[in-house]
């Protein structure tokens, strides 16, 4: 009897502890169960897992299974693995319709499909036949792969296809990065496996800082939508990258098709219409520009649209081609509406250690005002730089540049938005050509080579300047001593002008300059010692003698000076009392005819003349003092105040006269400037002569601000020894409020009673559009340019285009 009821025992415990069967189709494996309705129904409770025979897995805490409806149910902390279908849930409550091989998820739940997509959605019903999963709900779905979220209202999954239909749907993609792409779609199938999908109502926002500007919001948006290969097409589509707003948008581009392909990294526009505040202003039967994401490629740039009183309307259409990863060209052929014709070539050529760029340029069609002709107008600019890489040295480089035009005024007559590259010259009238050695390590420094000057300004015989070679070397000596430095200077250049007129030099400076000894009363002293050797000669030059001179000069200076600081709980007061004693027993070069303007600035230097070869002879004091009176909260608000002025033993008519350093007595030098206020700015440089009576120099610039109100005057005043020069300038803006402004401008020449030119602007600003209107009247006329006065409404779209329009008389 007691081994039938072990036995009996051991039936049971394998019933309850391992494995129910039922149907041959579901397999329980659970640590408690119930069997109720004769077996129909079967219970397991305290956590367990069931298992089909086509690969799907549940774990829960309590089963309940109906052997009639051939209906699963499962809550709490559901696990669910299908093999077959390769998907992972995870939910709180489910319904398991066998027969129809439908699960029902109720509540939250969450899954990962395939290992590259996360799931989660609620209310979701897997259709296993069909492979398909639903929900009425919604679902937030991570693309792992691609690094893209989708929020998506009413959706169907396809687990074999992986394709994905809703409406409703948010997408952002690089959803981890500060910055990222935003579509929105009313309704939309997405092939996730490839990336492709159709779509209707697009809203697509790229990253805001994808044109270079955070400040922008740039958008597609239109009717429908499709994506193949990395082609998204917009049917009745609409772009822009002006901040939303609740308005309509600065500017946009409005077209029947907008096409962004990937590849190519370009936007194409069908029947494109160019709108400012929704007011049509240019049209397009084709148009296209660089995608976002465009850094360096082939293809058109930006059009822009300019405008010449010389040469008239013009529109400029450049392109880009990169034939490799170090080079490429841009060519801007530019179209006149006065038959003229022009074609800069800009080409680029980028090594490990070298890098070329030339810019070409030729303009056919141009008549001369002057000449009456037509000519041809080129130019030719280009530079070349290479490290030498060579060892123990800091900057080992050879730079190479060259400049050329065939008419003397084109540079001024094809301005800025016409010739527009960074090798034009600075100053319009100077072409320079430049062969340059460079060598600098912890020891020396060296700079050689050739340079070429063309003023064009000047006669074809007398324009030309070389200097053949030239050198500048520097070297320091003894510098681990604790007294002094000490700096050997020489430079030396063979310089041909005016045909024939040839001068040598070389200039050797040796520069002993004590460090800061401050005396136990607090004095601050130094002892400086200067000696200058010149070896010159000429041929056919004002300068210098045909035969070789070698001289040698010197100058001993002692410096003192006693700086004095004071503090109070709003300012810090600087005053610094200094004298400068130099002795030059030698004599100086007659340079009385120089043009040299001495200031408060410059008066203690040692070299204030600007004469390399010379140095100010006699003996002469330096006397002058600084103020400064300085916030403690804000160091850039603050009051100074210097003056000085140099006494001589006798006067030296070799010095620049306009120096006026020449007298035993020199000018009194100062200068004031104010910036305590924020209303108020005063700058003031003066020059008296040593009488006081007469203020030969005057400088004197202000600014007033007052809430949007911003003036700006500029004075210049020289008389007497200095000179005679008598300008006005004004700039006054007046902001009415962030984005728009309006501005003045005018110069007044009053030494010989003429205006230069007004200017008058009107701009508007916002982030993506610049908009303005400009009167201008100039008197300036150079050959092939005349006077003018000119009224021009100009326009930017940012980052597209810009277009200027001139009505010129």
């Amino acid at each position: 009897m007691l081994n039938k009821i072990l036995i009996f025992s051991v039936i049971l415990f394998n019933l309850i502890i391992f494995n129910v069967y039922s149907n041959d189709q579901i397999t329980f494996d659970v640590s408690e169960i119930e069997i109720l309705d004769g077996g129909n129904k079967i219970i397991g409770k305290n956590r367990g897992s069931i298992n089909t025979n086509d690969g799907v897995t549940i774990e829960a805490d309590k089963f309940e299974f109906d052997k009639i409806k051939n209906i699963l149910k499962a809550q709490g902390n559901i696990k669910v693995n299908d093999k077959l279908n390769n998907y992972d849930f995870n939910a709180q409550k489910l319904s398991y319709f066998k027969d129809k091989e439908k699960i029902k998820i109720e509540g939250k739940a969450e899954a990962l499909i395939s290992s590259n997509y996360r799931f989660i959605t609620q209310d979701i019903n897997i259709l296993r036949n069909e492979m398909i999963i639903n929900s009425d709900i919604g679902a937030t779905i991570f693309d792992t792969i691609n690094q893209t979220r989708y929020e998506i209202g009413k959706f169907s999954y396809s687990l074999e296809e992986e394709i994905l239909k809703g409406e409703k749907i948010f997408i952002n993609t690089k959803y981890k990065e500060p910055f990222s792409d935003k579509f929105f779609f009313k309704s939309a199938i997405f092939n996730l496996k490839n990336q492709s999908y159709i779509a209707q109502d697009i809203n697509i926002d790229f990253k805001k800082d994808i044109f270079g500007n955070k400040a922008n919001d740039p958008r597609f948006k239109g009717l429908s939508s499709s994506r193949k290969d990395n082609v998204t097409t917009i049917n009745k589509g609409v772009f822009t990258t002006c901040k939303k707003n609740n308005n309509c948008p600065p500017w946009s581009i409005q077209a029947d098709k907008i096409t962004y392909d990937e590849n190519k990294r370009q936007i194409f526009y069908n029947n494109a219409l160019v709108k400012v505040y929704d007011i049509p202003v240019l049209y397009f039967p084709k148009f296209f520009h660089p995608g976002p994401t465009v850094k360096r490629q082939t293809g058109f740039l930006v059009p822009h649209i300019n405008n010449s009183n010389v040469l008239g309307s013009s529109l400029q259409i450049p392109y880009f081609y990169a034939p490799s990863n170090n080079k490429d060209f841009t060519f801007k052929p530019t179209f006149f509406d006065k038959d003229i014709f022009m074609l800069q070539n800009e080409f680029r050529l980028q090594n490990k250690n070298s890098f070329l760029i030339a810019d070409l340029n030729i303009v056919d069609g141009y008549k001369s005002k002057e000449s009456k002709r037509e000519n041809t107008l080129t130019h030719l600019f280009s530079n070349f730089s290479t490290d030498l890489d060579f060892d123990n040295f800091v900057d080992s480089s050879i730079n190479i540049s060259f400049q050329k035009v065939n008419n003397d005024t084109y540079l001024k007559v094809f301005d800025t938005n016409l010739v527009n590259t960074d090798l034009k010259p600075d100053n319009y009238d100077i072409l320079t050509s430049d062969v340059n050695f460079n060598l600098e390590n912890e020891k020396f420094a060296l700079s050689t080579g050739f340079t070429a000057y063309e003023n064009l300004n000047e006669q074809n015989s007398d324009r030309y300047q070389y200097v053949l070679p030239y050198y500048d070397f520097s070297k320091s000596f003894f510098d681990n001593n604790n007294f002094a430095s000490f700096d050997f200077l020489s430079q030396g250049d063979n310089i041909l002008k005016d045909t024939n007129s040839l001068r040598s030099r070389m200039i050797n400076n040796l520069n002993i300059q004590s460090y800061d000894y401050f005396s136990d009363n607090g004095f601050k002293n130094n002892l400086n010692y200067y000696v200058k050797n010149i070896v010159s000669a000429g041929k056919n030059n004002t300068e210098y003698d045909a035969s070789p001179h070698v001289k040698f000069m010197n100058i001993f200076e002692i410096v003192s000076s006693f700086p004095l600081i004071n503090k109070n709980e709003k300012f810090t007061n600087y005053l610094n009392p200094k004298v400068s004693l130099r002795i030059n027993p030698s004599d100086m070069k007659n340079y009385k005819n120089k043009n040299r303007q001495i200031n408060s600035e410059n008066l203690f230097n040692i070299d204030r003349l600007g004469l390399n070869d010379t140095l100010e002879s006699g003996k002469n004091l330096t006397i002058g003092f600084d103020y400064k009176k300085e916030r403690i909260d804000d160091i850039n608000k603050y009051f100074e105040f210097k003056i000085g002025t140099v006494l001589r033993t006798k006067s030296n008519n070799n010095i620049p006269l306009n120096s006026t350093l020449d007298k035993k007595n020199s000018n009194y030098f100062g200068k004031i400037y104010n910036n305590l206020n924020d209303n108020f700015n005063l700058n003031y440089e003066f020059s008296i002569d040593n009488d006081l009576n007469e203020l030969q120099y005057t400088s004197l610039g202000a600014t007033i601000t007052k809430n949007n109100f911003v003036t700006t005057f500029n004075y210049i005043e020289e008389d007497g020894q200095i000179g005679s020069t008598n300008i006005l300038e004004n700039v006054t803006t007046f902001n009415f409020d962030e984005r728009n402004f309006v501005t003045f401008r005018t110069r007044n020449n009053r030494e010989i009673d003429l205006t230069e030119y007004y200017d008058f602007i009107y701009e508007y600003k916002n982030d993506c559009l610049v908009a303005g209107i400009k009167y201008n009247k100039t008197y300036y006329q150079d050959r092939d340019l005349e006077p003018t006065e000119d009224f021009m409404f100009s326009i930017k779209l940012v980052p597209l285009t810009s277009i200027e329009q001139k009505f010129a008389n």
